[in-house]
């Protein structure tokens, strides 16, 4: 209505100027573009649906697969999703690659010794036999050390983007961890750290056992870091161990920044990721200005963010390596709180609304046999209950 007065106004304007039929195309134009035709079918018009038995039948979940990404990909007149989302990306804003740079090996070479290799394993009399009476067998630590090699980074790298690590760490950056980072726990090293696996606080009480190849004299520093725990700012951090300036891969003789603290998630908040990342230095790097006093269980001191580390170090450090793990609260989060940071444990429950029950019914037909326990206890009337 309010288009239609404006387009009238100008409308009369124009005929007091003596262009009455330039507005009145005007006015034509700006009522009829509230209602402009559609550019075709609109969305499943073209299926009748009094005859439903006509429709294509089917008759396996592949063959329903291969039509639905058919349809999906088809161009249509209309504003689909995915075109929303492309519109709503700046193609130039696209995350950055933080990490050691890589150069590929040959593809022609890597073939040559695939068919090199599979030639001498045919000529190979003990192994023909082998496979002929099932007695084979392959090393599994054979396969996991190729594994790390080829796959495993690009694969660690997609679990890290599975679990928002490089969301909510590095923003609108990532990095492929080149170097293997092995943690465990326990004297036994019982409790590896791997890909997002549980661990209980008591567990991961002391701090790990790390390995990882390094050159002779290269340096590293390691990071265990909480995107989930921070009591107060959901932008902030907790930093549970930090060394830096370590030579090769002997971590205990690296100049530690922030003593270890075992992970204390709040009860009632589920699990939490708790983040290694073990970053490459070009040189020797004063760490000087984060230094924590040792023991320090002040979380105000711990409040931590891996960005501005980062930002801070960048021309020095580099991300190389990455495993995670998840926890959630047990009984030695109560001794943490209490103990070590001299404070009362955060408790976060959820006020769950009561159970819904529809009225009692004097004779219930089609019933469990408890049916009437739900209204034991209530203040109304109710049968067969003494």
């Amino acid at each position: 209505m309010a288009l239609q007065r404006t387009a009238g106004r100008l409308w009369r304007v124009g005929a007091d100027l003596g262009v009455t039929d330039n507005a009145r195309l005007f006015k034509t134009a700006a009522v009829s573009c509230r209602r402009a035709p559609p550019l075709g079918l609109m969305p499943n018009e073209d299926i009748d649906s009094q005859n439903l038995e006509s429709l294509e039948k089917y008759r396996s979940y592949a063959r329903y697969i291969t039509a639905a990404e058919k349809a999906s990909n088809k161009e249509v007149w209309w504003k689909t999703y995915k075109k929303h989302v492309e519109e709503q990306t700046d193609p130039d804003f696209r995350p950055v690659n933080i990490g050691l740079p890589y150069h590929r090996p040959s593809r022609k070479k890597e073939v040559q010794e695939r068919l090199k290799m599979v030639m001498e394993n045919r000529r190979n009399p003990d192994l023909e036999r082998a496979t002929r009476l099932r007695t084979f067998r392959i090393s599994l630590d054979t396969v996991k050390a190729e594994w790390e090699k080829t796959n495993g980074p690009y694969h660690i790298q997609r679990l890290a983007e599975h679990y928002g690590i490089y969301r909510d760490l590095f923003p609108m950056a990532y990095f492929v961890p080149r170097v293997s980072l092995r943690v465990t726990y326990g004297d036994d090293s019982s409790a590896a750290v791997h890909y997002g696996n549980h661990l209980s606080p008591t567990q991961a009480s002391v701090a790990p056992h790390i390995t990882f190849e390094a050159e002779e004299n290269s340096l590293w520093t390691l990071l265990l870091t909480s995107p989930d725990e921070h009591l107060q700012d959901g932008e902030q951090e907790y930093v549970h161990w930090l060394v830096g300036n370590i030579p090769g891969n002997a971590v205990l003789s690296g100049e530690e920044i922030a003593p270890y603290l075992a992970p204390f998630p709040a009860k009632g908040t589920g699990f939490q990721r708790y983040v290694f990342i073990l970053f490459k230095q070009d040189a020797r790097v004063d760490f000087s200005d984060d230094v924590i006093p040792s023991p320090c269980y002040c979380l105000k001191q711990r409040s931590f963010k891996t960005a501005q580390f980062y930002r801070k170090y960048e021309e020095l450090i580099t991300p190389a390596g990455l495993a995670f793990f998840q926890s959630q609260w047990d009984e030695s989060v109560t001794n943490t709180f209490h103990t070590l940071l001299n404070m009362r444990e955060p408790v976060f429950e959820y006020d769950r609304p009561p159970v819904y029950h529809p009225p009692q019914q004097k004779y219930p037909q089609g019933q469990p046999l408890r049916y009437m326990d739900r209204y034991r206890g209530e203040k109304k009337h109710t049968y067969g209950i003494y």
